[in-house]
């Protein structure tokens, strides 16, 4: 069984101020370019079954600058749509809904479409997702490259933990975390390492 490792995009300008970013599709700064660049040492030199990122241009970016081969976007790996509180820090939600916790509460409908998404939304992504890694995982390594909340609720599920407990991983930006296997049971290997 191979290595499962999940890659958080650089820095951009909202991942900076602490604004919920999902369909906004901001580019890296100068330091999350850096960032991404810096990752090449973990993560070239292995042969992946299979890599995949995000369609958002900062993780493709990200992917790209950590000289991560054969990258295929798949929508799956998209944030967690933050609807209603696209672009807004929750020390701003706060104000209005002090008791707001996105691991419980999940966020409203927002413009354009965006209907915003539940843990349970999002877990039932997550379970897509290692469903269909699971072939791959038996051939290798298998690479990600995503967003922080989204990533902490695929850590969960792959733990066999609710979408919630994505809470219990945080997850900073320009890192790779490796889940592995220990007598045939998943296990956090590796968590937010940089070069």
């Amino acid at each position: 069984m191979g290595d499962l490792l999940l890659v958080r995009h650089g820095e951009t300008e909202w991942s900076l101020s602490g604004q919920h970013t999902s369909w906004t599709d901001l580019a890296l700064t100068e330091h999350g370019e850096e960032q991404a660049k810096s990752l090449a040492p973990l993560l070239t030199g292995r042969t992946y079954a299979l890599a995949l990122a995000s369609p958002l241009s900062r993780a493709l970016r990200t992917a790209e600058l950590a000289g991560i081969p054969g990258v295929v976007p798949d929508p799956d790996l998209h944030e967690w749509d933050y609807g209603g509180y696209e672009g807004i820090t929750t020390a701003e939600i706060h104000r209005t809904r002090p008791d707001w916790d996105l691991w419980t509460d999940g966020v409203p409908p927002g413009p354009e479409g965006h209907p915003g998404e539940s843990p349970e939304e999002i877990g039932a992504r997550a379970d897509r997702v290692l469903a269909r890694l699971s072939p791959a995982l038996a051939q290798g390594d298998v690479v990600l490259v995503a967003h922080a909340h989204f990533l902490r609720v695929l850590t969960a599920r792959r733990l066999g933990l609710p979408p919630a407990d994505g809470r219990l991983f945080q997850l900073a930006t320009g890192t790779v975390s490796r889940l592995s296997t220990e007598h045939d049971r998943p296990v956090i290997t590796e968590w937010n390492v940089r070069p």
